[in-house]
């Protein structure tokens, strides 16, 4: 009886140590250092940050755009996840690149899942649920200029409790007449991390 009454307090206690507080994006990714050494927000929104800037700063790009003649269309594939991290974020980090792509006005996105939900929605207007003169017709879809696609590498080194993880994310562009590679980027981030003892 004396020890379930201590086992109840003991309970109570530490329930009662529990706090949660709403922080920003710049507190939650302190606390989120000291808490574990896996890819975060904030690692994503600067990676794509650096990519956007490089291919403001490519030369050979930039020639590229302003002999097309137009905004460029961008068909946005997939950035593959080669980690050996099995849960690093891919999915956040390619929603991080459509939306900072769509916010820098630069360009007319064709995104690869959107494309398929379009092209159901197309077939079935076409196939006779929908009056012929408001259906959209499959040959109106944009045509894209470019094709993006790219991967992101880890090389973990660890000795005596000490980590380091060193990433790079890769973006190619390739102009889908031609053939060819119009421009690559390469943003790359470390993270270090010591462990001591039993814990972080």
């Amino acid at each position: 009886m004396k020890g379930m009454l201590i086992a109840v307090i003991f309970g109570l206690v530490s329930c009662s140590s529990f706090k949660a507080e709403r922080v920003d994006a710049a507190k939650s990714d302190e606390k989120a250092l000291t808490i574990t050494d896996e890819w975060l927000q904030k690692d994503t929104e600067q990676v794509i940050g650096e990519v956007l800037k490089q291919l403001d700063d490519h030369k050979g790009y930039r020639r590229w755009v302003s002999a097309l003649g137009h905004q460029p269309k961008l068909f946005v594939g997939e950035v593959k996840n080669l980690t050996s991290e099995a849960y690093y974020p891919i999915n956040d980090l390619n929603d991080e690149f459509l939306n900072a792509l769509s916010q820098s006005g630069d360009y007319v996105l064709v995104d690869a899942a959107s494309r398929e939900h379009l092209l159901k929605e197309i077939k079935y207007q076409n196939d006779g649920m929908v009056d012929p003169s408001s259906a959209k017709k499959v040959g109106k879809a944009a045509a894209a200029d470019l094709m993006i696609f790219g991967n992101v590498y880890m090389k973990p080194e660890t000795r005596e409790g000490k980590t380091i993880k060193q990433y790079s994310v890769n973006i190619y562009l390739t102009d889908l007449e031609k053939g060819v590679e119009v421009a690559r980027t390469r943003a790359k981030l470390s993270k270090y991390s010591a462990q001591k003892g039993a814990g972080w």
